[in-house]
Order: C-alpha cells, then sequence, then structure tokens
C-alpha cells in the first residue's frame, strides 16, 4: 500500500509510536513562539504530535492531512480538541487566514510533482497573511540519505504502547532525477507483515529558493540543522525559513 503507515490503521500506531517528539520540533516549535497566539497551520499534520503541542501553547492550530487515519489518532490525543482538524490538501485553505505555515518531518518531499509542489507553496502563500512565515524541512540531497536506506543500516525495533514489538527495515527500489522511491517493511509479533511504499523528491537549495521566490515567498534563511549550522554542516537537511510577500494572490 502507498502511504500504508499514514493510512493503515495498525501501521499509524506504529508511526505514532516510532516518531516521538525530537530537536525538530524544538526547533519548529520555537519559531512558531516567536509569534505570540499565532494562527498556525500545520499541513501534513499526521498524527498531531506536534500540532497538539502548539495549541496547548496557546496558538489557534488548525491541521490539515490527507490521510483519514492519522487524523483520527491525532483527534484522540490529550488536548487534541483544541485544534481544529481538516481531511485533505492544500486547496482546503482559505485565504489570509494564517501567521504562520509549517510542514514538518519533511513533508515537502512528498510533493514529488513540481508542478504540485508549485500548487502547495501557491496555496500557501495565500493562505498567510502578508508577511506570514512558512517554515519547513527537507533533507539536503548532498547528504544522500537514501544510501542508509537498506536492510542492515535501518533496522530498527519499535515498541508500542500496549507492549507488543515491531521489526522495521526500509528498501530504496530507485533513484532517479531527484526522486527516491522506497519501501517501509515492518514485522509484527503476532506474525504479521505489512509494507509501506513512497517516493521523496530530493530537491538542491537552488530548486527550493527558485520554486519558493516564484510562489511569492522570501527567502529568509536556510540552516543545515536543527541548531542553526550553515548548509551541509548540520543534520544534512535544509531547514527553511520563508515569508508571504505583500503581493502573493489571492484566488
Amino acid at each position: 500500500m502507498r502511504h500504508a503507515e499514514f493510512r493503515h490503521h495498525r501501521l499509524v500506531q506504529v508511526y505514532d509510536a516510532e516518531c516521538t517528539w525530537g530537536p525538530d520540533d524544538d526547533f519548529f516549535q520555537s519559531v512558531v513562539d516567536e509569534t505570540p497566539a499565532a494562527r498556525v497551520l500545520d499541513l501534513g499534520c499526521g498524527t498531531g504530535r506536534l500540532t497538539v503541542a502548539l495549541a496547548a501553547a496557546g496558538h489557534t492550530v488548525t491541521g490539515v492531512d490527507p490521510a483519514g487515519a492519522s487524523l483520527a489518532a491525532a483527534r484522540a490525543k490529550p488536548g487534541g480538541e483544541r485544534v481544529t482538524w481538516l481531511e485533505g490538501t492544500s486547496t482546503l485553505l482559505p485565504d489570509r487566514a494564517f501567521d504562520v505555515a509549517v510542514l514538518t518531518s519533511h513533508v515537502a518531499q512528498f510533493f514529488v510533482d513540481d508542478a504540485e509542489w508549485a500548487r502547495t507553496l501557491g496555496d500557501l502563500a495565500r493562505a498567510l497573511v502578508p508577511g506570514g512565515r512558512l517554515v519547513f524541512d527537507a533533507r539536503d540531497p548532498a547528504d544522500r540519505r537514501w544510501e542508509r536506506w537498506n536492510p542492515v543500516d535501518s533496522q530498527r525495533l519499535i515498541r508500542l504502547p500496549d507492549g507488543g514489538e515491531v521489526r522495521a527495515w526500509t528498501r530504496v527500489t530507485g533513484v532517479r532525477d531527484g526522486v527516491v522511491d522506497f519501501t517501509h517493511h515492518y514485522h509484527f509479533d503476532d506474525g504479521e507483515e505489512l509494507l509501506s511504499s513512497a517516493s521523496l523528491r530530493f530537491r538542491t537549495e537552488a530548486e527550493l529558493r527558485t520554486s519558493l521566490t516564484r510562489a511569492g515567498f522570501v527567502v529568509d534563511r536556510i540552516h543545515g540543522g536543527w541548531r542553526g549550522e550553515p548548509v551541509g554542516r548540520g543534520d544534512g537537511e535544509f531547514v527553511v525559513l520563508a515569508r508571504a510577500g505583500a503581493l502573493a494572490p489571492v484566488s
């Protein structure tokens, strides 16, 4: 199944158990907190780890995701009732409704097609107030992270809240023109095996900057890691901070 870790009820539980709070969440929250009582959009919010935390910090938060199973898990979290949850894509976003928009956990890379990425950035520019902030992360292709997505280096044991364990590993199935195809393998302790396939786009810094400029954003800075390191000297990341221009289109 494509993107099964977001859509299959059992794998959503595994994803939620594996993806716990980390330095990336600290960074995103610190950026959002620079705007007190902000109206925040979390696009591709998944199971809502950061989304719920931002609401608890006093922000007015909307979480948007196309995967209903992930949103169901997000709604069930303590504090989930403080968030407005929307099942869908950026096309649902109202105009000039948000002060800050975040795309976390490399959501930006799931927009493989350039036209789809451009449409998403256009929707975000429209949904943000003039000067509103856009913050997202994407892996730096120079880090070649996908080379570690193999059955040996990616082997991991995931412990579930109910005491169960899942053995997981990832295998790359194709690399072409900046796109990496891969499959996650999940082996449950009751014998069930589930697979989840996906593709990610690894854009260069120049490609990200060009796409943002074309959508009407002004790039403030791009870090290479979660502690503000220069590109190439951090965590193998592009941590992008941009602002919506005053002339961003409105529908």
